[in-house]
């Protein structure tokens, strides 16, 4: 039983998530579970889904996808809907971090990553949207990163995808939020999974775990919330970063470390990381 609640508060709801072999996906798969709701994970790793799954419960179903595809992406919402019925809530947390040097991390990681991270939530709306707003109803959740609010050295590919998913999903809530659909973004600082294997974090700002994330995800369906941050304290920190104008923020950041986090990397700790994401 989740830690922060003993309440089966999402009891009846049916959810897909895609990413849950590991990290922030099975931690909120487990989440999710814990509070009631009928969880449906996809993960391009099937044996990761099945693994997790197994763990979770045995209602819990897994299923191969690629995020990339539109076809694995309607083939993975129809098995979910046989399993459970009509779909509730669809996350899209699938996502890649490569990092490094702009000019260095070569082209194919670089179009595998924004199809991923990008192109993947866009699929995944495109594809959950028609059964929801003939329902009347429905809730999408986006899982990007505060790295979307503030690109730094080294992150480029990725700030600029969440950057994107940002907007994705702001997008998507005007356009969309009259007709009964409700969206969350979600932006987590560094969180301890293998995203950030080789990284040493940020000054002053202690990562989060995964089962936080996964709680301010499943509060965000509990209580619709638009904006998810975590740790909270990024809503403030980001809002205030754009008052204080280019030359003060990058003169602070600068002085925090802030700009070397993905250039100062271990390579020989990303290694693993860097080989699975580049087969996936």
């Amino acid at each position: 039983m989740s830690a922060s609640t003993g309440a089966r508060t999402l009891s009846g709801k049916r959810i897909a998530i895609t990413g849950a072999g590991r990290g922030i996906g099975r931690a909120t798969a487990q989440e999710l579970h814990d509070r009631g709701a009928l969880v449906a994970i996809g993960d391009i790793d099937a044996d990761a889904a099945k693994d997790a799954a197994a763990a979770i419960g045995p209602d819990v179903t897994a299923h191969h996808l690629d995020v990339t595809d539109s076809e694995s992406f309607a083939s993975f919402l129809a098995d979910a809907k046989q399993a459970m019925g009509n779909l509730d809530v669809l996350i899209n947390n699938a996502g890649v971090m490569p990092i490094g040097h702009f000019l260095e991390i070569s082209e194919d990681t670089v179009r595998r990553a924004t199809e991923i991270n990008l192109l993947g939530p866009t699929l995944g709306m495109r594809a959950a949207l028609p059964d929801m707003l003939a329902q009347g109803r429905g809730h999408i959740v986006n899982v990007a990163s505060v790295a979307g609010k503030a690109a730094v050295p080294g992150g480029l590919y990725y700030c600029s995808h969440k950057a994107g998913v940002i907007a994705l999903t702001e997008g998507a809530r005007l356009e969309f939020g009259s007709r009964g659909i409700d969206f969350t973004c979600v932006m987590p600082s560094f969180t301890n999974t293998d995203l950030i294997a080789g990284t040493k974090g940020t000054k002053f700002l202690k990562n989060v775990e995964p089962e936080d994330v996964a709680r301010g995800i499943a509060d965000a369906i509990e209580h619709k919330h638009k904006d998810v941050y975590l740790p909270k304290s990024l809503r403030q920190i980001t809002f205030t970063q754009t008052l204080t104008g280019r030359r003060l923020r990058d003169f602070l950041n600068r002085r925090l470390g802030a700009y070397d986090t993905f250039l100062d990397v271990d390579q020989t700790g990303r290694a693993a990381y860097n080989d699975r994401i580049s087969k996936s």
